[in-house]
């Protein structure tokens, strides 16, 4: 991603006129200055003409430095370009800076100062010599954050010094670029829950096949159609040859389900429990792109992302990797939501059709669980990872306290999937073990599950 300030920055800029140039006055300056002033009045006291000439020495030189310095003309452009521009949370990205002499002078000594947020590190300075005239020169450092986020870099600040450093005057570029942090994601296993259509056509095919002959919707024969397919009946109503359609492939859907109430986390920070949930979430968005399913993020406020599409479903087809970008790019500034319950989210999860649900849930009181309980009727499978943000602030992994093994039962007599996710442990762990807690539940089950999730 290569952006930056177009716009070059003029040297002879005159805004603020002669006091601002001296108020660029340096350490060294204000010192020669002082010194200067000094000088003269001890000469004009003492009646020494040569103490006199060495004062004015020392006053007009920082004076003749800023009038040289404020009255040069030349023209600096600068840009910005992020490599890469999307990050996960931990991970390091390069800011390549570039500064273009684009004036008919070479200019004196530069000195580069990029302002960056506090979280990605010191502000990075850099000192450039020289630049001649149509010349360049590039510089670059390095950001980091643990913190998911979008972090504004810039803007680029130029500082301007003459050769014996008693002046600096300050320019800064306009634009600035943005980092965004989205959070860690980690490769999952290939696992298969019964329940979902499992690729192109399954769900379709079934739901032709439930119909009946009489509500299949024939089209006219074309060059190279089966005769077998011919449909005799539309054939004789319409006057023309009519075939009954071909399976319409329809792709396998998941929905993602994040719990982001407030009153649902204890604690913060980026081993909490709910920047453990968020990064659960952008795993199995990832995951679930990767094995082909249609994929849609859905908070508890009943948001959608990316709701391209009427029902919010993104496919991974050419523009997959910006329907990821869409879905990560909201991760990484979710929050916590206000409201207290999964209703608005249950409400979606009611308009839709039959697919695979992945939720992950905070602390769930007796009545959100019922909720939670709900949304499995509108589901093909339901695997639901359940976090007690308690024992996550405590770092405990003791065994799991009774009210929230009554949510989980609750849970899994609605046909969920459910697992108590303990502090510490790798999404990888919880998801593999979800696989096997419903492959034991399934009566005849083998180590490969049917027709879900992988």
């Amino acid at each position: 991603m290569a952006a930056g300030a177009p716009g070059p920055v003029d040297s002879g800029d005159r805004k603020g006129g002669p006091r601002t140039a001296l108020g660029g006055l340096t350490t060294r300056g204000r010192s020669f200055l002082a010194a200067g002033v000094a000088a003269a009045l001890c000469a004009y006291v003492l009646g020494q003409s040569d103490l006199l000439r060495v004062g004015l020495l020392l006053a007009v030189l920082p004076l003749v430095c800023v009038t040289v310095l404020y009255r040069t003309r030349y023209r600096v452009a600068g840009s910005r370009r992020l490599s890469p521009s999307r990050v996960p949370a931990g991970s390091e990205a390069r800011v390549h800076l570039r500064t273009d002499n684009v004036s008919r002078l070479p200019t004196g000594l530069l000195m580069l100062q990029d302002r960056v947020p506090y979280v990605l590190g010191p502000r990075p300075r850099f000192v450039l010599n020289r630049v001649e005239a149509g010349g360049s020169r590039e510089v670059s450092y390095r950001v980091r954050s643990d913190l998911r986020g979008r972090y504004p870099l810039g803007p680029l600040q130029l500082r301007l010094s003459d050769p014996f450093g008693m002046c600096e005057l300050s320019r800064s570029f306009s634009a600035y670029d943005t980092l965004v942090v989205v959070p860690r994601t980690e490769p999952l296993p290939p696992l298969r829950l019964a329940g979902a259509a499992s690729g192109y056509g399954d769900g379709r095919l079934r739901s032709l096949a439930l119909a009946g002959e009489d509500d299949i919707i024939p089209r006219g024969y074309r060059h190279g159609d089966d005769l077998r397919r011919v449909h005799w009946r539309s054939t004789a109503r319409y006057g023309e040859l009519m075939v009954r359609r071909e399976e319409q492939p329809q792709r396998a859907r998941c929905t993602v389900l994040l719990d982001s109430r407030r009153v649902a986390y204890q604690g913060a920070g980026p081993d909490s429990a709910f920047e453990w949930a968020v990064s659960g979430a952008a795993s199995a968005l990832t995951h679930m792109l990767e094995r082909g399913f249609a994929v849609r993020l859905l908070t508890d406020d009943g948001g959608v992302v990316p709701g391209g599409s009427a029902d919010g479903f993104a496919t991974p087809t050419q523009d997959s990797a910006d329907s990821a970008g869409l879905m990560m790019d909201a991760l990484a500034v979710v929050g916590h939501s206000t409201g207290g319950g999964l209703s608005r989210a249950y409400d979606v999860l009611r308009q839709g059709t039959e697919g695979l649900l992945v939720a992950f849930f905070g602390d769930l009181d007796e009545e959100q669980a019922e909720v939670a309980a709900r949304m499995r009727q509108r589901s093909g499978a339901a695997v639901a990872f359940v976090l007690d943000s308690a024992d996550w602030a405590r770092g405990d992994t003791a065994k799991t306290p009774a009210p929230a093994a009554g949510r989980l039962r609750t849970l899994r007599e609605a046909g969920w999937t459910a697992v108590a996710v303990e502090p510490g442990t790798s999404l990888a762990d919880v998801w593999r073990q979800a696989g096997e807690a419903h492959s034991g539940a399934l009566p005849g089950a083998t180590t490969g599950f049917s027709g879900g999730w992988s």
